[in-house]
């Protein structure tokens, strides 16, 4: 759904769905910005996890910056050989705002040197792959567990 993509894993979880983004350096094929946004049916709440590059000043977090919103500081949680995480709830107020806001944001970073940089990425399809992860995650919410294949069934009494 434009450039988000809504995936839904086969385990149970509290999160069964996420809608999903991520950009690379075309030069490097590096990973420079992934964003994940899950709901969780139970608790009508998002989480969301940012990953960006190594390097960054880790008391300065990350800001979600569109034409009509701008985010708290966004504290990282972790980092590790893959980069630094943001795993956090994001109130459902932001995501309504991050839906209604133009085709563009970005992600602010302050490297170790204290240069600020802008990771930009698209809003083009957020509002309806969010819609959709919802449904798809409310409805798995609701279904019970299957089996996996080769698992023995529960007996029938």
């Amino acid at each position: 759904m434009g450039d988000w993509f809504v995936r839904c894993f086969p385990a149970q979880s509290p999160t069964p769905c996420d809608v999903f983004q991520e950009l690379d350096n075309p030069t490097t094929r590096q990973r420079v910005l992934s964003l994940s946004l899950a709901y969780v049916p139970n608790l009508d709440r998002h989480i969301v996890q940012i990953t960006v590059p190594l390097d960054v000043s880790i008391p300065k977090g990350v800001v979600i910056q569109t034409d009509s919103f701008t985010s708290p500081v966004m504290k990282y949680r972790m980092c590790n050989r893959d980069g630094c995480f943001v795993q956090m709830a994001m109130d459902n107020a932001m995501v309504e705002a991050l839906s209604k806001s133009g085709p563009a944001a970005k992600v602010n970073i302050v490297a170790d040197g204290g240069k600020t940089y802008a990771l930009n990425f698209s809003l083009k399809g957020f509002a309806a792959a969010h819609d959709s992860m919802v449904e798809d995650a409310r409805a798995k919410a609701k279904s019970p567990a299957k089996p996996a294949d080769g698992a023995a069934s529960p007996p029938t009494p």
